[in-house]
């Protein structure tokens, strides 16, 4: 039996934020390993103690365990669990924090690296995708919809969108990537796009939800090219309308 170590519970971890649970959850387990409680070779507590100790979803841990794999911190061992690496990576080559995504400039680099990678996501997806696949991106756009005449901000389920095309690829290190960048690549979790849109709120929303409708038609029927197109026009739609803020603000 791997003995599984009991970590303190951090009180401040136990209070909800609407966003960013994710990197509070990394940070306290990176701190966990930087200050010993988590030692090299030690096996992580289990997914329902962490959901126990910072009183989260069993998907917000799992995306914090997926950070902490991409940043070569911890390996998971298949039927056995996650276990802190032998030799800790102490900054990984490549790394978004918040920090990162303070400016419109930043959000706007970040869309440029996205245009380029997702693009090509859902290109492979077209030609990869299964039923299952196009049953998962139906169901994002559905609860897209939902979430916008509900008056919601539908941040969830944009990037819900975003990770089922990843994953259509068949090639998991595209989902890997969205589960490390996670919801911080929706432009209106950092800025207040749809807010300050000229057209309005819904109408801002609306235009996003046929954008990516166009992507899942694409993929559905298996039209390479034109999912590659259909993505790139959405992203860099993005962009321009960041770039216009970002004059206008000038």
């Amino acid at each position: 039996m791997i003995p599984v170590k009991t970590l303190g519970t951090d009180p401040a971890a136990r209070v909800r934020r609407p966003r960013g649970l994710v990197p509070e959850i990394v940070s306290s387990l990176e701190a966990d390993m930087r200050d010993g409680r988590l030692l090299p070779g030690d096996k992580l507590p289990t997914e329902s103690a962490l959901m126990a100790r910072f009183d989260v979803s069993r998907t917000v841990v799992r995306e914090a365990i997926s950070r902490l794999q991409a940043a070569g911190q911890v390996e998971t061992r298949h039927g056995i669990g996650t276990f802190v690496n032998a030799v800790l990576v102490e900054e990984p080559t490549f790394r978004i924090a918040p920090a990162d995504m303070a400016t419109v400039a930043d959000v706007i680099s970040l869309l440029e690296l996205r245009i380029s990678l997702e693009s090509e996501a859902a290109s492979l997806a077209a030609q990869r995708c299964d039923e299952a696949g196009l049953a998962s991106m139906a169901a994002a756009l559905a609860s897209f919809e939902t979430a916008i005449r509900a008056e919601s901000d539908a941040v969830p389920s944009d990037f819900q969108f975003h990770m089922e095309v990843a994953r259509a690829t068949g090639n998991r290190h595209f989902a890997d990537l969205m589960t490390y960048l996670g919801t911080v690549i929706i432009p209106r979790t950092r800025l207040k796009t749809a807010g300050d849109a000229p057209e309005g709120r819904l109408a801002y929303l609306e235009r996003v939800h046929h954008e990516h409708e166009s992507i899942y038609r694409a993929i559905r029927d298996r039209d390479a090219d034109a999912a590659r197109a259909a993505m790139r026009t959405h992203l860099a739609n993005s962009r321009e309308r960041l770039r216009r803020a970002q004059v206008g603000d000038q």
